[in-house]
């Protein structure tokens, strides 16, 4: 069985540079940092994160959850996190495997291991021991990249052992009544993919309730209960990261990334980018590129 050691020879022969990096895997993002970051906000897709070297902290409004190679997040729906990388370094960087949840294969194998399931008060960000089963078939999918003719037939398959994993482990309780259709946590879900697919867009709370299959009063209350903010501030977050990341990477001026994101007002854009970020656009971009891993080691 794979060790955390050989996941942490596979991501460092896949991500010999620091930063984030997409892979030919679907739904597999491979992260690494040769030093401590400063506390980064982002949304964190839901998700499977195992560290195989290193430490990160992860924030959700007062809510602080550290994990590293002993202990693995679980991201249950899209979140606003803050992200800070605690332990790194040349010599032992900070290496990391992110694996999206595939929503739809989830679903399915909920249906084949019995349905939804009834309500439970677990916690939509949590972080567990390490499980060596998962590490193993972690391990094998991180391994695919080595095989790349392999990918298309076994990935399907190793992934759905993932699930099945975190399904028949402490989370599988929540990860069940997500999949019900009636329950809050699900209905959140629901308003937050509306979100996230309109965020630059003029959206109305009775839209993004209808989408939710809740009333504006019981969204607001909820949605506030699971990511720590209205849906309106999550819009906004979602608005500012993608600006950032049309500045960061796509070289866009302030005044077009702030419009392409959905501000008519500039002075409002640079206000509210200036209150998430600690800085104003330019001189956060300019500190950004400056120590990129800061900028991509969230």
């Amino acid at each position: 069985m794979n060790s955390i050691a050989d996941l942490a020879s596979a991501i460092t022969r896949h991500a010999p540079h620091t930063g984030m990096a997409g892979t030919n895997v679907p739904r597999l993002t491979l992260i690494r940092a040769n030093g401590p970051s400063e506390p980064v906000p982002a949304v964190y897709e839901a998700s499977l994160c195992l560290i195989a070297q290193g430490a990160k902290s992860v924030s959700l409004g007062d809510r602080k959850v550290v994990y590293d190679a002993a202990r693995y997040l679980l991201v249950s729906v899209d979140l606003p996190l803050v992200g800070h990388v605690l332990e790194a370094s040349a010599d032992a960087p900070y290496l990391c495997c992110k694996i999206d949840l595939d929503q739809s294969a989830l679903a399915d194998l909920i249906v084949a291991e019995g349905g939804a399931g009834p309500r439970h008060d677990l916690s939509a960000l949590a972080v567990y021991p390490g499980d060596p089963d998962l590490i193993d078939a972690a391990c094998r999918l991180v391994r695919l990249l080595d095989r790349p003719e392999s990918i298309a037939t076994l990935a399907p398959l190793i992934e759905r052992e993932i699930l099945y994993r975190l399904l028949t482990g402490p989370h599988g309780p929540m990860l069940r009544h997500l999949a019900s259709v009636d329950s809050h946590i699900g209905q959140v879900g629901r308003a937050i993919a509306t979100i996230r697919n309109g965020f630059h867009t003029q959206l109305r709370i009775d839209d993004i309730a209808s989408a939710a299959g809740m009333s504006p009063s019981s969204l607001h209350a909820h949605f506030k209960a699971i990511t720590r903010m209205t849906p309106l501030d999550y819009q906004k977050q979602l608005r500012l990261q993608e600006a950032r990341r049309l500045m960061l990477v796509a070289g866009a001026s302030a005044g077009s990334a702030g419009f392409a994101v959905g501000y008519d007002s500039p002075s409002q854009f640079s206000r509210e980018y200036r209150r998430l970020f600690g800085a104003p656009p330019r001189q956060d971009i300019e500190r950004l590129q400056a120590a990129e891993d800061v900028a991509f080691a969230v």
